[in-house]
C-alpha cells in the first residue's frame, strides 16, 4: 500500500464527516492505493459510532476505537504502527491543513524519511490567524523546543500535518514515550537522533476559531519538554522498547 492517513479523533462528532468526506473525495480517483484509519481516543460524543457507520460510504476506512482516553501523542503514535502505507501521514481531524496539500510532499518521498508541515516558513498561508496571544506562545514554544531539546532550524513543529515513511515510523515510534502533549517534538527529536533528516515545506492553514487549547495545555507542553530533555541526558531514546500496538 503506498499512502496511509491516520486521524486521531476526540469529541469530533461536529467536523469529522465532513473531514472524511473531503479526504474521501480527494483520493479516491487517485492511481495508488491508500487508507484512511480514523483512531479514537475513547470519546464521550458519538464519534465512533459515526465512523463505522461511514465505512459503508467511504473506501477503505479503518476504525481503531480505544474505549479509555490515552492521548494524542499515543493514538498517533497507535494508528501510524498500526497503518499499512509506505508511507504514512497523520493529518488533524478538522483537516486545518488541507489534505490537498500533500501533493507538496510526495515529491520529497523518495529521498526523506520524515516531513512536516510548517506554518512558519517561506511560503506557508495562515488563513483566518490566531490571536496574537496564541501566536506569541506559539513562537515561545519553538524557542524552547530548538533550545531544550536541540531540534535547530525546525521552526513548526505542532502542525499537525506530517509524513513518516514506514522505516521511520516502525524505528521512532517505539521508542517515543509522550503519549500527550508534546509527542511532536518528541517524535521528529528522536528521528534526528536516529539520523533521519527532517525536511519542512510550507502549507496552507485555515485556522478553526471552534479549536480552544486551554492554558494549562502550554504549561504540559513546557514540562513534556523538560521530560524529554531528561530524557535525552539519561539515553532512554538509546534503544527500541516493545509496542503493544496491533500490527
Amino acid at each position: 500500500m503506498y499512502l496511509s492517513i491516520i486521524i486521531p479523533a476526540y469529541n469530533e462528532k461536529n467536523r469529522i464527516i465532513k473531514t472524511l468526506r473531503d479526504f474521501d473525495f480527494y483520493f479516491k480517483n487517485k492511481d495508488y492505493e491508500y487508507e484512511i484509519v480514523v483512531v479514537n481516543d475513547g470519546s464521550k460524543d458519538e464519534t465512533a459510532e459515526i465512523v463505522s457507520k461511514m465505512r459503508k460510504e467511504i473506501k477503505n476506512l479503518v476504525l481503531i476505537d480505544n474505549k479509555k482516553n490515552n492521548g494524542k501523542g499515543f493514538v498517533v503514535r497507535q494508528g501510524l504502527l498500526s497503518a499499512k502505507g509506505d508511507w504514512r501521514l497523520f493529518a488533524d481531524a478538522d483537516n486545518s491543513t488541507p489534505i490537498e496539500e500533500i501533493e507538496k510532499f510526495i515529491p520529497f518521498f523518495k529521498n526523506n524519511h520524515i516531513i512536516i508541515g510548517s506554518r512558519a516558513i517561506k511560503g506557508s498561508l495562515i488563513k483566518n490567524p490566531q490571536p496574537f496571544s496564541r501566536r506569541f506562545v506559539g513562537k515561545v514554544f519553538n524557542l524552547m523546543v530548538q533550545f531544550l531539546i536541540g531540534l535547530w532550524g525546525v521552526w513548526d513543529t505542532q502542525c499537525g500535518f506530517k509524513v513518516l515513511s514506514k522505516q521511520a515510523a516502525e524505528n521512532i515510534l517505539p521508542l517515543c514515550k509522550i503519549n500527550r502533549w508534546a509527542f511532536d517534538p518528541e517524535i521528529l527529536i528522536i528521528g534526528k537522533k536516529l539520523g533521519y533528516g527532517i525536511k519542512e515545506i510550507p502549507v496552507v492553514w485555515i485556522n478553526d476559531i471552534e479549536s480552544k487549547v486551554k492554558k494549562s495545555a502550554m504549561f504540559k507542553m513546557g514540562l513534556d519538554l523538560i521530560l524529554i530533555r531528561w530524557n535525552l541526558i539519561t539515553n532512554k531514546y538509546g534503544r527500541k522498547q516493545k509496542t503493544s500496538f496491533g500490527a
